[in-house]
């Protein structure tokens, strides 16, 4: 029971990574100082004072940074291997009654690989604003990250199966799009090599 609802808390908050890396941290560093959350051996220094310092902090300036036009873009190519490593983190400090070995390959596994799918589809968002309107709908693309990763930080304490199970569909859709475009440029690319040469 203890593993499955580190699991469910990992998906919810892993995915809250892939919209903002740092504030499904600070969540959990508030859960941890509050009481209402028991790490797992060698991660309670996510539950120091330091580390809520930390977590602010960088929380500020990430949120603040995705508001710079020419930032942004760039912000996505660092984050993402942020977003699957907090993703890990975060996942592993959940399983309390689970080996050491057993919280790293689950924190990959379930943390890191779903920060990493949804910061893909956060990031190609980004992108369509950016080739659609110029850049200038980036800042609401930036606020509704925000939003989402706040709630569903929140969401992931006080509904965790709830929480994962909409996160788990979200993978799915994002999944089968991923899949369409890449069948649709396949085609294309069949098409175009289908055609003769023009003489």
């Amino acid at each position: 029971m203890e593993i499955g609802l580190g699991i469910l808390l990992g998906i919810a908050l892993a995915a809250s990574c892939g919209f903002r890396v740092f504030l499904p941290m600070l969540v959990t560093n508030i859960a941890s100082l509050l009481g209402y959350l028991k790490l797992a051996p060698g991660f309670e220094w996510m539950g120091s004072w330091i580390a809520f310092a930390c977590f602010t902090v960088a929380a500020v300036v990430e949120i603040g940074a995705y508001y710079i036009p020419w930032l942004d873009n760039a912000l996505d190519t660092i984050s993402g291997p942020l977003a699957m490593i907090a993703g890990t983190i975060l996942t592993a400090s959940f399983l309390t009654e689970a080996s050491p070995i057993v919280q790293w390959v689950l924190g990959i596994i379930v943390g890191g690989g779903t920060a990493g799918i949804v910061k893909v589809g956060a990031s190609a968002a980004r992108l369509t604003s950016t080739a659609t309107t110029g850049g200038a709908a980036n800042a609401v693309v930036a606020t509704s990250e925000n939003i989402l990763s706040v709630v569903t930080s929140i969401l992931a304490f006080l509904l965790p199966i709830i929480t994962a199970f909409i996160v788990i569909i979200i993978i799915i859709y994002l999944f089968r799009k991923f899949s369409e475009l890449r069948k649709s440029r396949w085609l294309s690319g069949k098409k175009e090599e289908s055609i003769p040469p023009f003489n």
